[in-house]
């Protein structure tokens, strides 16, 4: 047995030793070129890319042995190609990670940029800051060399960044995410975009774009992220919307849309958010609109969209979460239905003509937070529990033109924001009725009146009493003194 285990030992050793020998001579076999080989021209391309960015400042200098080597770039990534030698695929320069290279004052596109053949993403965030001191356009000319590679095309925050978006772009035909959000862009939607048939998000949110949604962009049949907003956009929603059947959300709120909802939007049967709002829509709730049974997020509010609520299953957006229908012109009355939206978390039907009484059974929806019913004509009583105040605070809001909206006053707090108590007839112990408002703020609490109260004793009542005596007291002084 001890003979078995040194010889284990001896065995285990020898195979460490061997192991380190190899490696050894392997290591001393290579360069350091040969540890991360790179083509000396895409070296120098990047190296050039980079300064034109960040400045030329920058040099490379703590590299070992190039960007793709063992200490690479912050956001410059790289991989081995069958050629046996690494490439750029990944360009994403600026305000980024805590790391990151910063774009310098002056940074422009530089002309090398289109030389790295086998770039994937190319993302700049706050790079160009300054519309007056530098305002940089896109490069009109060169996309086209991108356009078996480039994937990703990430514009952020770029205030910096003006002029229109080049025709060009739609020659990226393997492109999956356009992002330019929230730069200084003009001009119309280029009908070219409609050839990235591959596209899975388009981001336009955020610049001054003009016109209408192209008829091109029909054939995003992978399309998952439409985001148009904050722009000027024009004309109607078109019926194309509809052929987009992968869609998760769609939001072109804050922008001039006018004419109906398309019947179309019907077709998008995977829609979990819907936001419209802040346009010039009209013509009432679309009855295509419950056909989208996977929305969890629906905001028309701020159209003169007009009708009511009553046309809509309100029951078969099971999974609802948020529903903003304020400001919209909407009448009539609250339906019992929207009680059913088990998952509601915020309704806001704020600043509409709606009137009637509110249900108390929007109490016993389990996940509301935040219930907006201000600035309409509602009436009757507010019977919701104190704990159902108590839960949403201020985000009850039902103040501002509910002038015969009141809630049953029943302790002392919490009460809704603003909105006044109801007056009840309570009969006293000789069969007379009286008024009372049960009201009981803070700092109102009045002794006297709350003695006479409970008596049963009006203070009318008692200032006349009081005075009748004060006469008689008078009379009697009066014939005392005439008697002697």
């Amino acid at each position: 047995m001890a003979i078995r285990i040194i010889s284990r030992k001896c065995t285990q050793a020898v195979c460490f030793m061997f192991l380190m020998v190899l490696l050894f001579c392997v290591c001393e076999g290579q360069d350091s070129s040969s540890l991360s080989p790179m083509d000396e021209k895409e070296k120098q391309v990047v190296y050039n890319v980079i300064q034109g960015f960040v400045g030329k400042w920058w040099n490379g200098s703590d590299l070992y042995p190039d960007p793709c080597g063992w200490t690479p770039i912050q956001g410059v990534s790289c991989e081995l190609y069958d050629d046996g030698f690494w490439y750029v695929t990944v360009v994403n320069l600026g305000q980024v990670f805590d790391n990151s290279l910063i774009c310098s004052n002056d940074a422009k596109f530089p002309e090398q940029l289109f030389k790295l053949k086998h770039l994937k993403v190319l993302s700049l965030t706050s790079c160009f800051l300054s519309p007056n001191k530098n305002p940089v356009t896109l490069p009109i000319s060169g996309w086209e060399k991108f356009s078996e590679s480039l994937e990703s095309l990430i514009l952020r925050s770029n205030p910096g960044l003006v002029g229109t978006i080049p025709s060009t772009i739609g020659s990226l035909r393997s492109l999956q995410s356009l992002v330019l959000l929230e730069n200084s862009l003009t001009g119309e939607l280029p009908r070219s975009i409609g050839n990235l048939v591959k596209l899975r998000q388009l981001v336009l949110a955020g610049n001054n774009l003009v016109g209408e949604v192209p008829i091109t962009y029909g054939s995003f049949s992978e399309l998952l992220i439409f985001d148009a907003s904050r722009n000027n956009l024009s004309g109607s929603l078109p019926p194309i919307v509809g052929s987009w059947s992968s869609l998760l959300k769609l939001d072109l709120s804050n922008n001039v849309l006018e004419g109906l909802l398309p019947m179309e939007l019907g077709r998008l049967k995977h829609l979990t958010l819907l936001d419209v709002s802040h346009n010039k829509l009209i013509g009432g709730l679309a009855e295509t609109i419950k056909e989208l049974v996977s929305l969890k997020d629906m905001v028309l509010s701020n159209n003169p969209i007009g009708g009511d609520l009553l046309g809509t299953k309100w029951r078969s957006f099971t999974k609802v979460e948020t529903l903003d229908l304020s400001n919209m012109g909407l009448e009539g009355s609250v339906p019992e239905s929207i009680t059913e939206m088990k998952r509601l978390r915020f309704l806001d039907l704020s600043n509409n003509n709606l009137n009637g009484s509110l249900s108390r059974n929007l109490e016993n929806l389990p996940c509301l937070k935040a219930l907006h019913v201000n600035g309409n004509n509602l009436t009757g009583r507010l019977e919701f529990s104190q704990e159902f105040y108590g839960k949403l605070g201020r985000r009850f809001a039902a103040w501002n033109n509910n002038e015969n909206l009141c809630y049953v006053a029943k302790q002392v707090t919490p009460v809704p924001y603003s909105v006044k108590p109801c007056l009840q007839e309570i009969t006293n112990s000789e069969g007379v009725s009286t008024v009372e408002n049960f009201e009981m703020s803070e700092g109102s609490y009045d002794e006297d009146s709350f003695v006479e109260t409970s008596f049963g004793i009006s203070s009318f009542v008692f200032n006349d009493v009081w005075l009748i005596l004060s006469v008689n007291v008078v009379l009697t002084v009066l014939l005392w003194n005439l008697s002697f």
